[in-house]
């Protein structure tokens, strides 16, 4: 038996590490956590200094019996978890489950996966950190305090099954304010003046700088300038640099691989994690933006060998953020010289862009010669102004170049431009001028990427949160990533050509967003409601605070229990506070009265989403019962009108009758959708269901026929409820209401109802329904049901 064992957090690097160390080192992994808290509620002992009880969950306890023997055969057990805070209770964790020594233990740190970085770590250990796992310790308390304490505050005051939770409250809220700020934005237009000046190759542009509010002044200065004279009153041309930006950090990462590559914040960490599993990128947890002495070496010998030495220049580069630990690098390749790798696309795309952005942080800046022209015109006191550029150096373009956020671009035309040789007093020759009509743009709302650099920005969060953070506030429903189409907007254009000046009306789209993210209304019910009642939750600079306290924590400044008492004794009291006065919260807004009937129409949150009422709730039953209708997709009940709302109750419709049934549109739970013959048919999203011809519903109803034959494999006489089906991942069983696996022994065309039914019977008694364990769906065309669920009381949500 190997002397040594050295625990990894993944298998991956394990098999990567154990090829360094030779045979007296047998590597293994945990597979991340060994354990977590307990689900129930005594998981935290609140009188006993916030003491913790721990479990090892089912699916963890075969790799920690495994771990056990091998650590009492071993004389040295090596703990090598990831170097952030999580990694070092990961370590703790493993040497309580284990029951390890601290005379046989050993901590030691990487942040590349190298035989040389490996081999220094091993020269090099040290003792768990107990501050950061403190610090730790306190972020997975605080965190499962707020959410089991406030979960049910949700439960009882806005809908069932909901969650909350510290950092993510904070997210949904910067979501939802931007949302209404684009809401309540009202574009106003000026007409902006463009002169092109010259032919062919040295024709050019230029721009006055002034914008007209009204139609009339931009007509007045196209008129006065029919027949002028333009001169170049000034020439100015100064030389500019521009320098690299500094290498990735978690959040630049995160943000830069969406601008570029289209990556979401979750699917940019999955494939960091693989790339430095596989040894090609040091740790990808990190806000350290430092390079180390090696490191910039190796850069230097790449950028000289590569590109020459008027191409490198040495940067050092210092994190703006207090609490970055410097000892710790930026994310680059752990080699310079490979500047691509083998592997799957997405990995060599991410791992492209860690190298160049590495690279050119090294590199010389980029020299530019700018010229700025000032344009007189005879009949007029204002200038036009001509911008141009000539890059004289590329310098560290040669490699890369930055994105810029949407809300941070500011496109000019004739930006960056070369300009054709000019003089001071130069006659110039117009060739056309035309004024645009321009709107203002609402600010840009949030992609992932600028969500992540929003919270950074406000202190909240850390590297390791800042993906689940954006997962789980997608994941609980409370915001949405979706494209949205635009509208159709009519701007004016004036043209002037020679003496005569053009008028055109075009049109243009308007507010087409794609990525973004979106609050739900759900998501914005349950932020207002924490904004008036828990106003320390989803305040941005107490959550910074509380960060900043999980620092010095982690630095030994601040005790753990203090810092969790100082939080904790007065939210509990807030949570206590709003159980017993709290209204309930539905974000009930009225709209105004039905045309023909004049009963009021008010929108809020139901048991089953947003939807539009007409009339009162009945209080008893002679009373005329309200009518309901659901809201469709894209609306919201901060945004509908009355005339929208109106819309919803057009439905159900009967379109026509087809093969002697009804044909009828409506809304539900899942969408619109057609019903007919006791089937339901989803209407595909481009078809509006109040316009749906007889043509339309027919073919979706062949169609999905259509489908659902070649789904059916065999059907049975015995029970018209019981068929085997061709699904996604093969042939099963659909016995009722529960999904059935078929062996591999049985052919689906042969099996009989008897074989189907001894099948169904087979299967465990508490077996979920759906497939193979998960809840079955009910198919998305399918109506909202009548009946409510009877109540259950929701489980603890784990954080």
């Amino acid at each position: 038996m190997a002397k040594n064992l050295l625990i990894v957090e993944s298998p991956a690097k394990a098999k990567t590490i154990e090829g360094y160390l030779g045979k007296d080192f047998v590597v293994k992994s945990s597979y991340g956590h060994i354990r977590d808290l307990v689900k129930s509620e005594d998981a935290i002992d609140l009188a006993n200094n916030f003491a913790q009880k721990y479990e090892v969950p089912a699916d963890k306890k075969q790799v920690v019996s495994e771990l056990k023997k091998l650590a009492k055969e071993a004389e040295m057990v090596w703990l090598a978890s990831d170097e952030d805070r999580e990694g070092e209770a990961i370590s703790w964790h493993l040497f309580e489950t284990l029951g390890l020594k601290d005379s046989t233990t050993k901590r030691i740190v990487f942040h590349e996966i190298t035989k040389p970085a490996i081999l220094r770590a091993i020269d090099t250990p040290r003792k768990i950190d107990y501050n950061l796992v403190n610090a730790q310790q306190a972020r997975r308390v605080l965190d499962r305090l707020v959410g089991f304490e406030l979960s049910p505050v949700l439960w009882k005051k806005v809908k069932p099954s909901l969650s909350a939770g510290r950092v993510q409250s904070v997210a949904v809220r910067l979501i939802v304010d931007r949302e209404r700020e684009v809401n309540k934005f009202t574009a106003e237009a000026a007409f902006k003046i463009v002169a092109i000046f010259g032919k062919g190759k040295d024709a050019f542009k230029a721009e006055l700088a002034e914008r007209f509010s009204k139609q009339e002044d931009a007509e007045k200065f196209l008129q006065d300038c029919i027949g002028a004279d333009f001169d170049i009153r000034s020439l100015e041309t100064k030389p500019a640099k521009r320098s690299p930006a500094a290498p990735f950090t978690t959040s630049t990462l995160q943000q830069e691989a969406s601008r570029k590559l289209g990556y979401s914040v979750a699917r940019t960490m999955q494939v960091a994690q693989r790339l430095y599993e596989s040894g090609y990128i040091t740790y990808m947890r990190t806000d350290s933006v430092n390079l180390s002495e090696t490191a910039l070496d190796a850069a230097q010998k790449e950028i000289v060998s590569a590109y020459g030495e008027k191409y490198h220049q040495l940067r050092k580069y210092k994190t703006k953020n207090a609490s970055a630990q410097e000892a710790h690098e930026a994310i680059r390749p752990t080699y310079f010289n490979n500047h691509s790798i083998d592997g799957e696309s997405n990995e060599k795309r991410l791992y492209e862009l860690i190298w160049k952005r590495a690279i050119a942080s090294q590199m010389s800046e980029a020299l530019f010669e700018k010229t700025v022209a000032k344009i007189s015109i005879s009949t007029r006191k204002e200038d036009l102004t001509a911008n141009g550029e000539v890059m004289k150096f590329d310098g560290f373009l040669k490699v890369y170049l930055e994105s810029q956020d949407e809300d941070e671009e500011t496109q000019q035309d004739g930006e960056n431009a070369m300009l054709p040789p000019l003089t001071r007093g130069q006659r110039l020759a117009l060739q056309e001028m035309s004024a645009t009509e321009r709107y203002s743009r609402p600010p840009a709302r949030y992609t992932e990427a600028s969500l992540v650099k929003k919270l950074e920005e406000l202190g909240i969060g850390r590297p390791s949160t800042y993906a689940p953070t954006i997962s789980t506030i997608q994941n609980r429903g409370y915001v949405v990533k979706e494209e949205r189409d635009g509208k159709q907007r009519n701007f004016r254009v004036m043209t002037l050509k020679g003496d005569q000046i053009v008028k055109e009306q075009k049109t243009e789209n308007t507010g087409a967003e794609r990525g973004k993210l979106f609050p739900t209304d759900i998501g914005a019910v349950v932020n207002d409601f924490l904004v008036q009642h828990f106003t320390d939750i989803v305040d941005f600079h107490f959550t910074a605070t509380v960060e900043k306290q999980f620092d010095e924590i982690a630095q030994g400044l601040k005790d753990w229990t203090k810092m969790l008492h100082d939080f904790y004794n007065p939210f509990h009291k807030e949570v206590q506070n709003t159980i017993e006065t709290a209204d309930k919260a539905t974000g009930e807004r009225e709209l105004g009265v039905h045309p023909e009937s004049g009963k009021k129409i008010s929108v809020r949150i139901g048991r089953y989403g947003p939807f539009v009422q007409v009339g009162e709730s009945a209080s008893d039953e002679n009373e005329e019962k309200p009518l309901y209708a659901s809201l469709r997709t894209g609306q919201s009940i901060e945004t509908i009108s009355l005339d929208e709302a109106l819309e919803l109750f057009k439905l159900p419709k009967v379109v026509g009758e087809y093969e002697g049934k009804i044909m009828k549109v409506a809304i539900g739970r899942f969408g619109p959708y057609i019903s007919h013959n006791s089937a339901f048919v989803s209407l595909p999203k481009e078809i509006d269901p109040l316009d749906v011809t007889v043509e339309q519903a027919i073919e979706l109803i062949e169609a999905k026929r259509k489908k659902d034959a070649e789904k059916l494999i065999k059907a049975f006489d015995e029970d018209p409820d019981v068929k085997v089906l061709n699904g996604r991942w093969g042939a099963y069983i659909e016995f009722g209401k529960l999904n059935v696996k078929i062996p591999k022994d049985k052919d689906p065309l042969t099996l009989t109802y008897e074989e189907c039914k001894a099948l169904a019977d087979a299967m465990p008694k508490d077996a979920k329904k759906g497939r193979f364990g998960k809840a079955k769906t009910v198919a998305a065309a399918k109506p909202a049901a009548k009946k409510a669920p009877a109540k259950k009381k929701a489980p603890a949500k784990k954080k």
